[in-house]
């Protein structure tokens, strides 16, 4: 298991900062872990998981 801060997760992604919190907000992103003050990250196989949906929707 791996945390990815928002950074890790932009680049991985290619989506924006402001992308990310839309679509958590839209749930149809994963949701982030809180560690304390300002620390904010994802699980990198929740992330995964979702770029491998969007393939899977792409191909529908």
């Amino acid at each position: 298991m791996r945390f990815l801060k928002l950074k890790e997760v932009m680049e991985k992604t290619v989506l924006s900062r402001s992308a990310i919190y839309r679509k958590m907000n839209e749930e149809d992103f994963p949701k982030s872990v809180s560690l304390g003050d300002r620390a904010v990250v994802w699980l990198e196989e929740d992330v995964v998981n979702w770029m491998e949906e969007c393939l899977l929707n792409r191909d529908r």
